[in-house]
């Protein structure tokens, strides 16, 4: 029977079968005799990617567990939020499972984590003897570049002491990833745990890329523009980041507005009405940009509840503003222009505040019982794969890889042997 893992390597996989037994035979030659481990493959394939791994898991001299997944919530990201929530080592290391991260450098990433005392140890590109094969100059090596240049540049506080936020090839203390913290879109998982988790003392390990084994996946637009919203939705997670970006959104409603107020009155209509009707399109243009740049994440209630509610605010905001403006300059008696002022910044606020907590505030109720559901789902799949991959093992020890065990055999079977 193999060691208890010290570290969980976790395999994002999506229809990479053909990867499989070259990645778990890579595993084999160059980890378990220097650190002992188990392989979780968290798998969205559609091929029969889980029935290879189960197969191919039968040689193995350590521990292998595939779950997969009935919905690919988050994409390789989810997948890999999935896996650190069912792995059982304190160290976890994440990898690709199309044999471009070499798995000898497992042991060398858990080592610096315990010599460093780190919380995060980072297979960098960047680093010095680090890089990745084949051209250096190649179109998607000068993406990487940028993406990382960007994220760095966003958040150089977070991403201090990491050359490579792109890299999918890092491990992790499993008591430094705050549950239920990460919401990765996509496949920058790394990016996210750094920024939302905070990890206190990082390290890194250079190593050099290799080629893809099997399969072909290059940048598209469509990445780029999700890479773009992921920066985005990291950059403004903080309230205060969100008020600013809200009062940006805001200034530009007012084009929209005095375009509209402009045609208005050149049509004839009164100012007062024209002011009201023109007020809408501003309130319009704010609703667009704030679904689509501010608040994407936390679009929980219905397009038409949210929509009537935005305008409810919106509207308020000039009911409110008016009167408050004649309470400072009449009985206070404060100067026109700085009443005005200050009743602009109060009533800023409040919508603020108000669109945070009528619009966009995810239902409590709903996440609390979202949030068990998931977790439930997580445990039954790692029961699971656990007993797959008990019943693995008991097959090679006993030399009947081949063959189903006692209790998976036919009724008729048992009750022979019993008759006999």
């Amino acid at each position: 029977m193999p060691e208890p893992g010290a570290v969980t390597i976790v395999v994002p996989t999506s229809n990479g079968s053909a990867n499989v037994r070259q990645l778990l035979r890579l595993i084999t030659e160059s980890v378990p005799a220097r650190l002992p481990c188990e392989v979780l493959f968290v798998d969205d394939s559609t091929d029969d990617t889980p029935d290879v791994v189960r197969e191919a898991a039968r040689d193995c001299p350590f521990p292998v567990t595939v779950l997969h997944r009935r919905e690919a919530v988050g994409g390789p990201g989810g997948a890999v939020v999935e896996g650190i929530g069912a792995a059982s080592s304190d160290w976890v290391v994440v990898m690709a499972g199309d044999c471009r991260h070499p798995p000898s450098l497992v042991p060398e990433l858990v080592a610096e984590g315990e010599r460093a005392q780190a919380h995060l140890v980072v297979a960098s590109r960047c680093a010095g003897g680090g890089g990745r094969a084949g051209p250096a100059g190649s179109y998607r090596a000068a993406v990487s570049r940028g993406a990382a240049w960007l994220a760095k540049s966003l958040f150089p506080r977070r991403l201090r002491g990491i050359s490579d936020p792109m890299s999918g090839f890092f491990a992790v203390r499993r008591s430094a990833v705050t549950a239920g913290a990460l919401q990765p879109p996509g496949s920058r998982i790394l990016l996210e745990l750094a920024v939302r988790c905070r990890p206190r003392t990082v390290g890194e390990v250079p190593f050099v890329l290799r080629d893809r084994r099997a399969g072909e996946s290059g940048p598209t637009a469509g990445e780029g523009l999700r890479f773009l919203r992921h920066l985005a939705g990291l950059r403004l997670a903080s309230s205060p980041a969100r008020m600013i970006a809200f009062g940006l959104i805001g200034l530009t409603g007012f084009v929209p507005n005095l375009l509209a107020l402009w045609m208005l009155t050149g049509a004839g209509l009164h100012y007062l009405p024209a002011e009201i009707a023109a007020n809408q399109f501003g309130v319009a243009w704010n609703f667009l940009l704030i679904e689509t740049l501010l608040f994407r994440e936390r679009r929980h209630r219905h397009w038409a509840d949210r929509t009537a509610r935005f305008a409810l605010l919106a509207n308020a905001d000039l009911l409110l503003r008016l009167p408050l403006i004649a309470l400072l300059a009449g009985p206070l008696g404060m100067a026109v222009l700085p009443a005005t002022a200050l009743a602009l910044v109060a009533t800023f606020v409040l919508r603020f505040a108000a669109t945070e907590a009528l619009v966009y505030l995810p239902r409590k109720d709903r996440k609390d019982r979202k949030d068990r559901k998931d977790r439930k789902d997580r445990k039954d799949r790692k029961d699971r794969g656990d007993r797959t991959a008990r019943t693995a093992r008991r097959g090679a020890a006993t030399g009947r890889a081949g063959r189903r065990p006692e209790e998976d055999r036919p009724e008729e079977s048992r009750t022979a042997r019993s008759t006999a």
